[in-house]
């Protein structure tokens, strides 16, 4: 907006310094009040008592519901009568259905003493300031438009077909966020839209009935001890019931989307979330996986999270997913070769020691063994790329043990044939590898066997050199 004020050749810089005052009050916007104001100075309003002034801008069809008159293209003050009410609601209508997000602009002059000295005049539930809720002058509503990356569709589909169910949980409204569902390719209009597919927070927070306590059955926050808490949905056979099918969850909450997380997580689900503002936090902190922003989020969000994306782009946790999938198969792979080895070396052990009564595999032959499974093994196995093909898959369970029974068998079936192979060169050995005729230079008996060698460096014959040295002769 800021840069539209200067493609208008506006400075804003100069406004702010006339209007506001070095001391001003404004309140931010908030997920509950989906709305801001500010309160200015109003320089032209000392005649009739207004010297100050409330700016607000915030959700268009909430903003709107606190306005009585508009301006008309005089820059009259006219009350809003319900034609022209409808007709903005139409035009609302009209920019969520292009993906655009509406948002309304409306001020109002305050009497010396509306609103308190610091506008702090609030209802019960803190939520909606008393001075906000009436007698508002409706400026402009704007309609902005988020561009969408053009790989983000792709990337979708590519989760979809991974196994990967992909929702998007936003504080736009329903036609909003439909819209932008579809551009996204997280809905389609093929299979249907449900109204269990698309839902505001609120009717959903009201539908599962918020959290609870399993431990002490209470609703959460309770009393139990924090390390004792154990939150799950309160309405749980609802959230059966639409958990499958939910995919746009619009102006929503943060315990919107704390509550959608917990239930996920409940029905066994693993559960990734992405998030860059502070209010995310909560849901980034209770999924298994959490994703930041680095470019637009918030330290909070940073320190919540287990991993930062840092171009902001969805591309990238699809590329996280793939590389994540890649290092627990490069994993099991490593695994499965381990205890294949060490489980044949262990059989030949014990077999050999029974049977021969001596190892077939002498320590230092086993710490051979290790060495080149230890380096090469783990070079070879746990530094393969990841693939493309890893995303033609569905994910694994939670429940999923890291040995899986596919290893199992991998493992005993090329155990089986490890130990076949050995035995046959242990106990038959012999005839399929018979040692060289060697003639034995100092009897038959002797540990020194020379095969190739007569003479020792300084051209002593070795066997007459041994033979003097053990007080013997030929």
């Amino acid at each position: 907006m800021l840069n539209m004020m200067v493609k208008l050749r506006v400075n804003f810089e100069e406004v702010r310094g006339k209007h506001l005052p070095t001391e001003f009050t404004r309140f931010h916007f908030t997920s509950k009040r989906k709305r801001m104001s500010t309160i200015t100075e109003n320089n032209n309003g000392t005649e009739t008592g207004h010297d100050r002034r409330v700016h607000m801008k915030g959700a268009a069809e909430q903003v709107l519901a606190s306005c009585n008159f508009y301006l008309d293209q005089n820059g009259e003050k006219v009350p809003l009568h319900d034609e022209m009410k409808s007709n903005l609601m139409q035009i609302i209508t009209t920019f969520a259905s292009q993906a655009l997000r509406t948002i309304c602009f409306a001020y109002k002059d305050l009497s010396a003493n509306e609103g308190g000295a610091h506008h702090t005049d609030m209802d019960a539930d803190g939520v909606l300031r008393a001075v906000e809720k009436k007698d508002f002058i409706v400026i402009c509503i704007f309609g902005i438009k988020d561009i969408i990356r053009p790989e983000v569709p792709t990337a979708v589909a590519t989760c979809m077909g991974a196994g990967i169910t992909v929702r998007m949980v936003t504080g736009d409204n329903k036609i909003t966020a439909m819209a932008i569902a579809k551009e996204c390719k997280i809905i389609d209009e093929k299979f249907g839209i449900t109204p269990d597919s698309v839902m505001e927070g609120p009717e959903f927070y009201d539908r599962m009935g918020g959290l609870i306590c399993k431990t002490c059955k209470q609703n959460a926050p309770c009393n139990c001890d924090p390390k004792d808490v154990v939150e799950g949905v309160k309405n749980i056979k609802a959230f059966e019931k639409i958990w499958k099918e939910l995919r746009v969850l619009a102006r929503s909450r943060p315990e919107d989307k704390y509550l959608l997380v917990t239930g996920l997580k409940e029905m066994g689900d693993v559960v990734a979330v992405t998030g860059d503002g502070t209010n995310d936090a909560p849901a980034l902190k209770k999924a298994d996986v959490g994703f930041a922003m680095g470019i637009t989020g918030t330290d909070v969000a940073k320190h919540a999270c287990d991993i930062i994306v840092m171009d902001d782009n969805f591309a990238s946790i699809v590329k996280a997913v793939m590389w994540g999938r890649s290092i627990y198969d490069n994993i099991r792979k490593f695994l499965q070769f381990q205890l294949t080895v060490n489980v044949v070396a262990m059989f030949t052990a014990f077999v050999g020691s029974v049977v021969l009564k001596e190892s077939p595999l002498q320590a230092i032959q086993l710490l051979w063994i290790n060495l080149i499974m230890d380096s090469f093994a783990s070079l070879a196995l746990a530094t393969e790329a990841p693939t493309p093909d890893l995303l033609n898959r569905p994910p694994y369970s939670r429940d999923e043990y890291i040995v899986s029974r596919k290893m199992v068998k991998n493992l005993l079936c090329m155990g089986i044939y490890e130990i076949i192979v050995i035995y046959v060169i242990v106990f038959a050995g012999e005839h399929f590898y018979p040692e060289p005729n060697v003639k034995l230079r100092y009897g038959r008996d002797s540990p020194f066997v020379y095969p190739g060698r007569v003479t020792d460096w300084d051209g002593t014959p070795l066997w007459s050199k041994y033979a003097k040295d053990e007080g013997t002769s030929r």
